[in-house]
């Protein structure tokens, strides 16, 4: 008889990877879950390892590491970017903004990037809006599911505020009552409409 897989073994290794993707995700700035567990398992020696942490392991890694060694920083660093994105939210009413991701949810890292959704027929109109404020910025293409079989791209524009990078993804108005999948756990994505950002941050 073959010998029996050590689930123990292969546990031990995901929680490994998963911290591993977790302090890259801290400490270099990596966003993308693939290109984390790529790279963990490259650094530990563990490219040929199957069962890869998913992503919600790792966004639990990152939550640890947050609690443990984060502390009054973590927080100010939250209420900094929240506050920030707030602003920028204001800025952008007219194009019914929402805050998703990290700087939602709290598992922020000093390279975190605020991402909002905005809605606009036709998205140009967002760019518009950024060159009458002078604000410099440059248009991106981001890959999302609306449903799970389905990957699309959408347009958005990637600037800075306050020093912070600023990613806002537009939609079709039609988009406003179905948020894409999250990446984490395959639900649609948490979305935070002004009202619930002032909320808040207690304005």
């Amino acid at each position: 008889m073959g010998k029996r897989p050590d689930r123990r073994s292969d546990e031990h290794f995901r929680t490994m990877l998963a911290q591993e993707a977790a302090r890259l995700f801290l400490e270099h700035g990596i966003e993308d879950y693939r290109t984390a567990k790529s790279k963990a398992a490259e650094n530990l020696g563990l490219k040929n390892f199957g069962a890869l942490p998913n992503n919600r392991e790792i966004e639990q890694a990152l939550a640890e590491r947050n609690r443990i060694f984060g502390g009054n920083q973590h927080q100010d660093l939250l209420a900094s970017l929240r506050a920030v994105a707030l602003s920028v939210m204001q800025n952008l009413y007219g194009f019914g903004p929402c805050l998703v991701g990290h700087v939602l949810n709290g598992n922020v890292t000093a390279h975190s990037t605020i991402k909002l959704h905005l809605f606009s027929e036709p998205a140009e109109s967002v760019g518009m809006r950024l060159t009458e404020q002078g604000i410099h910025h440059h248009t991106t293409l981001r890959k999302y599911r609306l449903r799970r079989d389905q990957l699309e791209e959408f347009p958005g524009y990637q600037f800075f505020a306050d020093n912070c990078s600023i990613e806002a993804t537009v939609f079709s108005e039609r988009n406003k009552a179905h948020a894409p999948l999250s990446p984490v756990d395959g639900k649609p994505m948490q979305r935070a409409r002004l009202r619930d950002m002032e909320l808040l941050v207690g304005v």
